[in-house]
């Protein structure tokens, strides 16, 4: 295997060992969203104008999970490297700065697959939301768990203690997560909080990708794709960057 790769594999086995806590515990979170939101709000309201609360609720939640074990798998583990000390031996290895990214990046890629796909096999039971354009679905999916894989890079590298990696995901992927139309359709929302929604760009990830499953949603597909391929070559580049220069790793 060349460097990349095996960085890959060590941070793909570093999660998989843990699997009841990195990959069982996002799904049995979502599967506690589905009950409760889906046996309060199973038939009080429609979406779309003729889809079920359920089976709207389903691609929402699959790709909420998917965008937040993304983030944790690359932040948690640079992070931990940091404060435990075994970076060095990361360090002491000839691989470059872009090895290192598409490791940290594709381990997340592959977790926030893995969850995503354990959501959708316990959630579809409740509401079927079918597959109208299912290439969309791929493309929003590992577009997304990518993006999140490089701001965790981001954020793993400027955290130095837990509090502070807390904070970024307290105060910056949760509201952004839960404010994204995880649970509703912003043309529920007031006008003042629909222009907000379209300042947030998980908003974009996550109604894309739900129009693979309706063929409908709240904004072009095409639209959300350019912003979130821009938002993704933004971040990679941060990312890329803070990994060449060595960012608080490399002093």
């Amino acid at each position: 295997m060349t460097g990349w790769q095996t960085l890959f594999y060590k941070e793909v086995l570093r999660f998989w060992k843990v699997g009841f806590q990195t990959v069982g515990a996002p799904v049995l979170t979502a599967v506690l969203y589905m009950l409760i939101f889906g046996h309060v709000l199973q038939g009080q309201a429609l979406v779309y104008g003729k889809v079920t609360y359920t089976a709207f609720l389903v691609p929402g939640l699959v790709m909420m999970s998917v965008l937040q074990n993304s983030f944790a798998n690359s932040s948690s583990s640079l992070i931990q490297s940091k404060i435990m000390g075994s970076l060095v031996f990361v360090l002491l290895t000839p691989l470059s700065h872009w090895d290192w990214f598409w490791a940290y990046v594709g381990s997340s890629v592959v977790r926030g697959l893995l969850v995503g796909a354990g959501v959708f096999v316990v959630t579809v039971y409740f509401g079927q939301p079918g597959f109208v354009a299912p290439l969309w679905i791929v493309v929003f999916a590992v577009l997304g768990s990518a993006m999140l894989g490089a701001l965790g890079v981001i954020a793993g590298l400027w955290a130095e203690k837990f509090d502070q990696m807390a904070t970024f995901q307290n105060f910056i992927i949760m509201p952004m997560t839960f404010l994204s139309g995880v649970f509703y359709s912003i043309h529920s929302l007031p006008p003042f909080w629909q222009k907000v929604s379209h300042l947030n760009p998980f908003f974009y990830m996550i109604d894309g990708f739900r129009y693979g499953f309706f063929g409908v949603s709240d904004v072009s597909p095409w639209l959300s794709l350019g912003l979130v391929l821009t938002a993704f070559f933004i971040i990679s580049a941060v990312a890329v960057n803070m990994l060449r220069t060595g960012y608080k790793i490399r002093h």
